[in-house]
C-alpha cells in the first residue's frame, strides 16, 4: 500500500512539472551561468570578495567552462589561464 502511495505521489509531481520542463531547465541553466560568472569574475576583472574560497572549485568547474563561454557567445576562451578549446 505504501509503495502505491509513493508511486501516486511521484506521478502527481510528474504531471505538475510536465508543462514547465523547459522553463525549469532554462532557470537551472541561468543559475549555472550566474554561478560560473561569479566563480571566474576575478579573472575577468570583476572584484570577487570570496575569491580565496572559490579557488577550490576551479578543478570541478573547468569541464563546464567550455559550454558556458560558448553559450555566452565567445568562440574562444576569454581567459588566458584556462585553455579549454
Amino acid at each position: 500500500m505504501l509503495d502505491k502511495l509513493k508511486q501516486l505521489i511521484e506521478w502527481y509531481e510528474e504531471v505538475l512539472s510536465m508543462p514547465h520542463r523547459t522553463e525549469i531547465a532554462r532557470e537551472l541553466r541561468n543559475e549555472d551561468d550566474l554561478f560560473l560568472l561569479l566563480l571566474y569574475s576575478e579573472m575577468i576583472g570583476i572584484p570577487n570578495p570570496v575569491y580565496y574560497y572559490t579557488l577550490e572549485l576551479y578543478p570541478y568547474m573547468i569541464e563546464k567552462f567550455h559550454d558556458w563561454h560558448l553559450r555566452m557567445g565567445m568562440d574562444k576562451s576569454p581567459l588566458t589561464g584556462i585553455r579549454c578549446c
